[in-house]
Formats: C-alpha cells, structure tokens, sequence
C-alpha cells in the first residue's frame, strides 16, 4: 500500500497467504503466539473459539462456505460441530 513504510510485519494484511486444516481441540492453531488467524467454514454448525484477546465464544449456525473475518487463536473442540475449518494466515 502507497505510504506504508518500516516493518513488513507491522503493515495491514488485507488477504490471507496461507492456510491450513485445524482440528477442533485444546491445543493452539500452529503459528498464533503473536497474531490470531480467520477461519473459514467448510461444512456448516457451530465453532467455539478462543479470540486473539482472549475471549471464549461460541458462534452458531455457521453456514457452510463461511468466513469469519475474526482473529482467533484456537478452535475447541467442546461445542463446535461445523467441520472442514481452514486457519487463513
């Protein structure tokens, strides 16, 4: 973006550059210690989240073929039954 200058890091991200399959669990979505990361929905239900700050959430009735343009750094298995999540970098 015209004006932006220093570390590449810092700059806004507007699109994803990578992803990867997350299975539902306990355990952090690799490479979140320092920012969260979108999700999207493959097959439609609910996802319990914990967001970059910390927050745990539930969001219902995700719809398949869903993004959810929310930071987050772990998908819990407990109450989530949407399946085919994709972590978006």
């Amino acid at each position: 973006m015209r004006g932006l200058e220093g570390n590449f890091m810092a700059q806004p991200r507007v699109f994803a550059h990578d992803a990867k399959n997350v299975t539902p669990g306990t355990s952090r979505i690799a490479d979140t210690e320092d920012r969260g990361v979108c999700l999207y929905i493959g097959d439609s239900g609910d996802v319990e989240v914990i967001m970059e700050g910390g927050t745990t959430i539930v969001f219902t009735n995700v719809p398949s073929g869903s993004f959810l343009p929310i930071l987050v750094t772990h998908v819990l298995a407990a109450n989530t039954t949407a399946t085919n999540i994709r972590a978006l970098y």
